[in-house]
């Protein structure tokens, strides 16, 4: 059931001509208020995906206790092909198309970046609402989430739907049931780890596994697929993708022709587009764990067939709850207009001094001479408490460690096995 669906022609004049494009949007759950869901950009979309996508956004916010409605929205253009100002232009003109028909708002439908857009999108999104239907609005800027910091963005946002993927597929590993069922040694040291999609979510994702001691052996990109049985440096290819704009060339690993998807490994990670393990290829498929990064990477059918094979498949309502936290955050921060540790900073720095002091005293008085109490580095970077980035990435461990511990708990009492 879905309480809203928008589809609407939007005109965007450049170069002296006039291109008609379309755009949607869908609210699939009133539920709880707002409704909330990233905006992408691909030149595949159609309304039933929205939907779709939609929906999957309902079932992962209530899953980590989220007050969000589930909600979807896309413009149908491929934005390699477009100006930064072309797009620019298509953004704030479907901003102001769904501020007429009622499709956004703090309290009605929030955006947030997904495929395609990133915090330049969204900054568009919240100034043109501001300047608009908004304009009276005090809570404007909450309207879309995934901004930057000085529109009012919050620290840690980027990072934060690779964290969640990388913190749910951690708690599984650590399960020795689960393990023991697709024949791996619990934990995550040493996994050969092969991602599709090396944007944000793929990138972050690579930074967290390769800290943790894992091996991202295999990248997929759509122009090319890099591998290195040693391992690929994240941080290293990230700054090439920055310098050269592609993968391709990359130093640090081999470039193949093979489909890396259907090769041997521990975990394979799809964080690119829909529908990409279906019932055709599923039997190429040679990894103990595929976690959904994107939406809807793998069809009912070939879900199945996985399970059949005892391959665990940690599925996209609970691998993309990082990303969902981190904008509720990002909401509350905008709605209450102050930052996280704000109010706190300074007196628990000074709270913290005294406790200092007082145990000096104290063992001056006790032992009747001059000592003095050197705080360690890590105790002297938390005297001032948690920063923005301290709680948001405090509050995203928490919610996340706690909801897939809840789903193990009901999988065990239910007797699911690796159905999650």
């Amino acid at each position: 059931y879905f309480k809203h669906v928008l589809s609407s022609g939007i005109n965007a004049e450049y170069g002296g001509s006039i291109e008609t494009i379309t755009g949607f949007r869908s609210q699939h759950s009133h539920h709880r208020t707002p409704c909330k869901g990233g905006i992408r950009f691909n030149e595949n979309i159609d309304q039933p995906t929205i939907q779709a996508l939609a929906k999957v956004n309902s079932f992962t916010s209530s899953l980590v206790d989220v007050p969000f409605g589930g909600a979807k929205g896309g413009i149908r253009i491929n934005p390699s092909e477009y100006s930064t100002r072309e797009l620019e232009k298509i953004t704030r003109r479907f901003t102001v198309e769904l501020g007429k028909k009622g499709f956004i708002g703090p309290g009605i439908d929030v955006m947030g970046p997904d495929l395609g857009t990133g915090e330049q999108e969204m900054n568009w999104v919240a100034d043109t609402y501001k300047n608009t239907l908004g304009s009276q609005d005090l809570n404007a800027y909450g309207c879309v989430t995934g901004k930057s910091r000085l529109m009012g963005g919050i620290h840690g946002r980027s990072s934060s739907a690779g964290k969640g993927l990388f913190l749910v597929t951690s708690e599984f590993l650590d399960n020795a049931d689960i393990m023991k069922r697709v024949q791996l040694i619990p934990g995550i040291y040493r996994k050969k780890v092969v991602v599709q999609g090396f944007g944000n979510l793929g990138m972050h994702a690579c930074r967290y596994f390769t800290r943790a001691g894992a091996q991202v052996v295999g990248i997929v990109e759509k122009d090319c697929s890099l591998e290195n049985p040693q391992g690929i440096d994240p941080k290293a290819l990230e700054d090439w993708v920055n310098e050269t704009g592609s993968i391709r060339g990359f130093p640090g690993a081999t470039e193949t022709e093979k489909n890396l998807l259907f090769e041997p490994c521990d975990i394979l990670v799809p964080c690119a587009v829909e529908k990409v393990i279906n019932c055709d290829n599923v039997g190429k498929i040679q990894a103990k764990i595929v976690v959904e990064g994107a939406n809807c990477t793998m069809t009912p059918l070939a879900y199945e067939m996985l399970l059949k094979r005892d391959v665990l498949v940690v599925p996209d309502i609970l691998v993309n709850s990082g990303s969902v936290c981190s904008s509720y955050f990002e909401w509350l921060k905008n709605m209450k207009h102050v930052s996280f540790g704000r109010l706190t900073f300074k007196y628990e720095r000074e709270a913290n001094e005294h406790l200092l002091n007082s145990v000096q005293t104290s063992i001056e008085s006790m032992f009747n001479t001059d000592c003095t109490i050197k705080p360690s580095e890590d105790f002297v970077a938390r005297m001032s408490g948690a920063s923005e980035k301290d709680f948001v990435n405090s509050g995203l461990s928490y919610t996340v460690e706690g909801t897939v511990q809840d789903v193990l708990d009901i999988a065990k009492k239910e007797d699911l096995g690796l159905d999650i």
